[in-house]
């Protein structure tokens, strides 16, 4: 009589080996892959001088009353306005039925610190840097494309869309304030 033969080879004596060595060329593998791809990854981190710039601290009680100054924050200009009275009265008066891009003069200012306007330099346009102190608005003027805007940062004439962008910011004392 003939027997039948044995299809249960994967069980021989051998096979133990066999699924170790499965296993051990996948852990090699992945480990490779990571390897590899670690690098790659970790490269897409920002650097230390962009982790170093996240937040800054900067006085505003320096800033004499109609004064502005440009500080860097995360490789941005960014516009301190120390605003007058007059300045924040015309910045209030202004319908919102006037604007494109609607927005308060005390939406766009912290309370108890209305005088201080901080904006990001950049018009919401192409990105140039609006000249200060211009414009048919008294605010800031974009010569690159010609968008003014007025002395709350908004946009009132001109191709950019929307109102200069105020950055994330408080005050932690009277005169001091973080960015970022």
């Amino acid at each position: 009589m003939a027997t039948a033969p044995n299809n249960d080879l994967k069980d021989g004596p051998n096979s133990g080996r066999r699924d170790f060595l499965y296993v051990a060329a996948g852990a090699v593998g992945a480990v490779g892959v990571a390897g590899v791809a670690w690098p790659l990854i970790n490269q897409l981190n920002p650097d230390a001088s962009v982790l170093a710039l996240a937040t800054i601290e900067f006085d505003v009680g320096a800033i004499a009353e109609g004064q502005s100054v440009t500080i860097t924050w995360r490789g941005l200009p960014v516009f301190v306005r120390h605003r007058t009275a007059a300045e924040i009265e015309e910045a209030r008066a202004v319908p919102l039925s006037d604007l494109k891009d609607p927005a308060t003069d005390e939406e766009r200012t912290k309370p108890g610190h209305e005088q201080y306007l901080i904006m990001i330099a950049n018009c919401t346009h192409l990105g140039c840097v609006p000249v200060g102190d211009s414009g048919d608005y008294d605010g800031w003027f974009c010569p690159c494309h010609g968008s003014h805007y007025d002395t709350a940062g908004r946009i009132r004439r001109g191709p950019a869309p929307t109102n200069l962008v105020l950055p994330p910011y408080e005050f932690i004392s009277d005169t001091v304030v973080q960015i970022g």
